[in-house]
């Protein structure tokens, strides 16, 4: 019998199997942010463990309020800071080179195929997207990780999903992802990895495909994962063109991690997406999804454009185009946060901030604040957000706020109208 993917990468960095469906794995990336970590590091000086298992293969960054926006983020910020100082963790990101933490890691090519990662942050599944099994963790096993290179896992068992056709013109991978949920429910994929495949993944850009993983846990998900490809090479190529003589060379390497054909799977799943419509949530689950034409004229207060899931180039691309020449409602306010300063940099040559600013936006800095209703886009009471992150929790983006979960180019396009409304660029 075959094995899968994420089985390969188990076997490849088991270190011990202490129960029959337990698995301890060697680590090749701890990443950490201002949020959990401070946590786990105040644990372990109480315990009289202030150490790091490997000063290189952790990862850290200021991100969720950056910069501070009251005293105690500051503290939580300062415990991370010190701490990276302490141990001369090389890759700290601060504030003025930080970025949202599942951008700016990928960005700076800390993530390959067949690596095993971890972070307090439930949506480190989005570094599937590069063949890579990596999943959210608690404060104890961050504790451990960061102390030992270890993480315990149960027995991996995976879903699989055969992506058939071409996603429409205006339709995109959030809108995917969104009707993936929905077909499977937030319980559907509880504790198992989710493997997006086929034709239409092929033909994704990096950016989309770490936009399809990102939301696997939306779905119970502990991992969404990709097969790596030259796109993966591509991507990653900056950073790995000493390790390898040609991309070619790469890719070959790189081949290895993919399922085999006859690996044995919890279920598959195949569906056609051609005629995929724009999706947008309801409610306050990531699995209440319509069409935007069933929500057409649904009125919205905010529009957020950023995050781990749609804050990237090819987002920012996309609603500006949208956006050019035109204004948002006076009915709306609207925000624009690049995810990292490298794609401000970017935008910012392109001239897409300019657009967005003449359009009325709001252009922040990188960070997670208004996902999580923390900083820079919380709602009141009784508002409405039309937002291109990635959970509609009640209460998420603030107290009595509801959020329209959907695409960069729904959000921009609803910014207009101030409405929640099709774009322009679809056609159905």
């Amino acid at each position: 019998m075959g094995k899968t993917l994420v089985e390969k990468i188990f076997d490849a960095h088991r270190v011990e199997q202490p129960y029959p469906d337990t698995h301890v794995l060697k680590l090749d990336r701890v990443f950490c942010h201002e949020i959990t970590t401070p946590i786990a590091i105040t644990d372990l000086m109480a315990r009289g463990k202030d150490r790091v298992f490997d000063p290189s293969k952790i990862k850290a960054v200021i991100d969720h309020v950056t910069p501070a926006k009251d005293s105690k983020t500051a503290e939580q910020g300062k415990i991370l800071r010190d701490w990276a100082r302490r141990h001369e963790i090389k890759d700290f990101f601060d504030i003025g080179r930080n970025g949202v933490c599942h951008a700016i890691f990928p960005e700076k090519g800390f993530v390959r195929p067949g690596y095993t990662i971890i972070m307090g942050d439930s949506h480190t599944c989005t570094h599937g997207a590069f063949g890579a099994f990596a999943a959210g963790v608690g404060t104890t096993d961050l504790e451990v990780g960061i102390l030992k290179g270890v993480c315990a896992f149960k027995s991996p068992k995976t879903i699989k999903f055969n992506l058939k056709g071409s996603l429409q013109p205006g339709v995109y991978a959030k809108d995917l992802i969104l009707f993936i949920i929905k077909e499977l429910t937030v319980n559907g994929a509880t504790n198992m990895a989710i493997e997006f495949t086929g034709p239409v993944v092929d033909e994704m850009s990096m950016e989309s495909r770490m936009t399809l993983c990102n939301m696997a846990i939306e779905a119970g998900g502990t991992v969404g994962i990709c097969y790596p490809d030259m796109t993966t090479v591509e991507y990653l190529w900056e950073y790995i063109k000493d390790e390898f003589g040609s991309k070619e060379e790469a890719l070959k390497n790189y081949s290895k991690w993919v399922s085999d054909a006859d690996a044995s799977y919890e279920k598959i799943y195949e569906y056609d997406i051609s005629k995929l419509e724009p999706m947008v949530t309801f409610g306050y689950k990531p699995d209440q999804v319509k069409s935007v034409n069933e929500m057409t004229g649904t009125k919205i207060d905010q529009i957020y454009i950023g995050s781990c899931t749609n804050g990237r180039i090819e987002d920012l691309r996309i609603a500006a185009g949208i956006l050019k020449g035109k204004m948002i409602s006076d009915n709306v306010r609207a925000i624009v946060s690049p995810a990292t300063p490298a794609i401000y940099t970017m935008a910012l040559k392109e001239g897409l901030i300019e657009i967005f600013q003449s359009a009325g936006f709001c252009v922040t800095n990188p960070t997670c604040g208004a996902c999580l209703g923390m900083s820079n886009g919380v709602l009141a009471s009784g508002e409405a957000c039309a937002s291109t992150t990635n959970r509609n929790f009640n209460g998420r983006m603030g107290k009595g706020g509801v959020v329209h979960l959907m695409s960069p180019a729904t959000a921009a396009a609803s910014a207009i109208t101030g409405t929640i409304v099709n774009s322009q660029l679809y056609k159905g």
